[in-house]
């Protein structure tokens, strides 16, 4: 039994030697088991500035995943490149669009994106731009430079966008309705300005150039946007409009 411990005691010096042999020599090649190597290391999300990877997850979703138009506006349309600046469309991603689906992507405003992400958004995306891309100087301008008139926006709309959408906006053979409750409320007046002087090609929506070649005027643009803005709802999306007397639902 005293013979059989000693044995015991004599192999344990030998196996620590031998596994610490090991080790050694896997440290030298540095491939301790377990140990992570860099591949498998997790880039810090705050350090990420690369174009492509911070559209595809912050913006294709609704801009196209080229920027060619979705549920909003293509960023890479020229017609859109050509009305907005860099202040613009960073202002637009850093802070949002309050009461629109647009939300702020910058932390100073809530959101997780770096100041140096959102530069290499707009970077980006104005790399899109064609090359020698230069505003039409008769183009009306990005923002309204007076509030427009909705009485007169009624007609101006019949005339420029109800062959698609319908005199009154409520849709036709090509398009939609425009002055549905719920997309209205989705929607801001400079965001309804933007799509009409900038159109959406995705969609085979005109820019303010018009239809047949009529282009509209600023004073154009700002009217129909005042009439677009007049069919808001009071509670959009409410489904009983209206009650009679006793309380009853219709």
């Amino acid at each position: 039994m005293t013979e059989r411990r000693t044995r015991r005691g004599r192999r344990r010096p030998l196996v620590l030697v031998g596994l610490a042999v090991a080790l050694t020599a896997c440290e030298g090649r540095g491939a301790l088991p377990g140990r992570p190597s860099l591949e498998n290391e997790v880039t810090d999300p705050r350090k990420v500035v690369s174009f492509d990877t911070l559209y595809g997850a912050n913006c294709a979703g609704c801009h196209g995943a080229r920027g060619q138009g979705g549920a909003a506006i293509g960023l890479a349309s020229p017609g859109y490149l050509a009305i907005v600046s860099d202040a613009v469309v960073r202002q637009v991603i850093a802070d949002g669009r309050p009461r629109t689906a647009m939300p702020a992507f910058a932390q100073s405003a809530g959101g997780m994106l770096t100041d140096a992400q959102v530069d290499a958004l707009v970077a980006g995306i104005r790399a899109w731009a064609p090359a020698g891309l230069r505003p039409d100087p008769q183009a009306p301008p990005y923002q309204a430079p007076t509030a427009g008139d909705p009485r007169r926006g009624a007609q101006v709309f019949r005339d420029q966008c109800g062959s698609c959408h319908g005199a009154d906006g409520r849709g036709g053979q090509s398009a939609g309705s425009i002055v549905d409750g719920s997309f209205l409320d989705l929607v801001s007046d400079q965001s309804l300005r933007t799509t009409i002087i900038a159109g959406r090609p995705d969609l085979g929506s005109p820019s303010w150039r018009g239809m047949g070649g009529t282009p509209m005027s600023a004073e154009d643009v700002s009217d129909t946007v005042a009439w677009l803005a007049a069919q808001r709802e009071r509670f959009p999306g409410q489904p009983y409009p209206s009650a009679p007397a006793d309380g009853r639902r219709q």
